[in-house]
């Protein structure tokens, strides 16, 4: 007679086991699609402040809201070897010190309009963090021979960054970073030439009187990074590993 509720409450177990399995199966699957949604709504492109014109007559066309946004930085010259001056602007949230500046490619066409050619979110960093610290005290924006160049100039820790960038074909290309950092003890440069992946270091001894210096050049991997996608600081970053490890052995 006692068989029947054993029989009974065993299936209610393996009922409740199966049913907490398939819940937490459940949830354990809907954790991924939550993440990458997530994180595709932080991208500069979902927020309606960053999508701009793809042509106008003048620069002033291409800075939508103008009552939140300005021009902070404004560079003329060809680009594309086409005789025609092109325009690159860095956009500035005219409140927001931390925001995003997008650098803007403006390439002018034979009736004197522009067309949108390029965007990036990381060739100019924030210009405050959130503290309130300004990452560099000078900064630069030019276009010359072809090659558009970033300037970034540091006293303290940020040092000096500088990109160059330049058209093959329809891409534009990063082509070079050059750094200077003064540190407790030495003072460092790298010359970065990415698409050829050659990296020319030069290291200063400020505690010797005379301060020697050493210098090295380092063969890395060449590549072709679209202005886009190319992030100065995070290429540098990979790089200072690369010397990091070959100045401590």
């Amino acid at each position: 007679m006692m068989k029947k509720p054993v029989l009974i409450i065993s299936a209610l177990i393996i009922i409740f086991s199966c049913n907490k399995k398939e819940k937490t199966s459940q949830e354990k699957a809907t954790v991924p699609k939550t993440e990458t949604l997530e994180n595709k709504s932080d991208e500069p492109d979902e927020d309606s402040a960053y999508v701009f014109p793809k042509t106008g007559k003048k620069v002033e066309d291409f800075i939508t809201k103008p009552d939140i946004f300005e021009i902070q930085y404004q560079a003329d010259g060809d680009l594309n070897g086409d005789k025609l001056d092109d325009i690159v602007i860095v956009r500035k949230d005219k409140k927001n010190k931390t925001a995003l500046r997008p650098v803007l490619v403006l390439l002018q066409n034979q009736d004197k309009t522009y067309r949108l050619d390029k965007i990036s979110h990381l060739a100019m960093p924030a210009e405050y963090n959130d503290s309130d610290f300004k990452f560099y005290d000078t900064e630069d924006v030019s276009i010359d021979k072809g090659i558009l160049s970033i300037q970034l100039y540091g006293i303290g820790p940020s040092g000096n960054l500088f990109s160059h960038y330049k058209y093959f074909g329809k891409d534009l290309l990063l082509t070079n970073i050059e750094t200077f950092n003064m540190g407790a003890g030495s003072h460092q440069s790298l010359d970065y030439d990415v698409m050829k992946g050659e990296l020319f270091q030069e290291l200063i001894n400020t505690i010797e009187e005379e301060m020697p210096s050493t210098k090295k050049t380092f063969h890395l991997k060449p590549q072709k990074i679209k202005f886009e996608n190319a992030s100065p600081d995070a290429v540098i970053e990979d790089t200072y590993k690369v010397t990091d490890a070959e100045n401590q052995n």
